[in-house]
């Protein structure tokens, strides 16, 4: 996936516009964003502030790790087994 020209506090910073009562269009014209764009980032970081944007990064970015590993670990055991001629 591509990634994104604004960093999580310029998309919070772009939200909390919106809620202090500039309509989207206009935000989101301001930007050069679509308003698909926008409210995906609504959905996904609505209500947040910096902080907790910074820890959600860390945690997707953990629980990505964490699933690699675990698809390692059941691509070696699958071999093993293979290796074993068990079923």
């Amino acid at each position: 996936m591509r990634n994104s020209k604004f960093s999580e506090e310029q998309i919070i910073a772009i939200l909390a516009e919106q809620e202090r009562g500039m309509a989207t269009a206009e935000v989101c014209r301001r930007h050069g964003v679509s308003s698909a764009t926008f409210y995906r980032w609504k959905a996904k970081f609505g209500g947040m502030d910096v902080s907790d944007a910074r820890r959600l990064k860390v945690l997707e970015t953990e629980n990505t790790r964490l699933k690699k590993l675990s698809a390692d670990s059941l691509l070696d055991n699958s071999i093993l087994k293979d290796l074993l001629g068990k079923p």
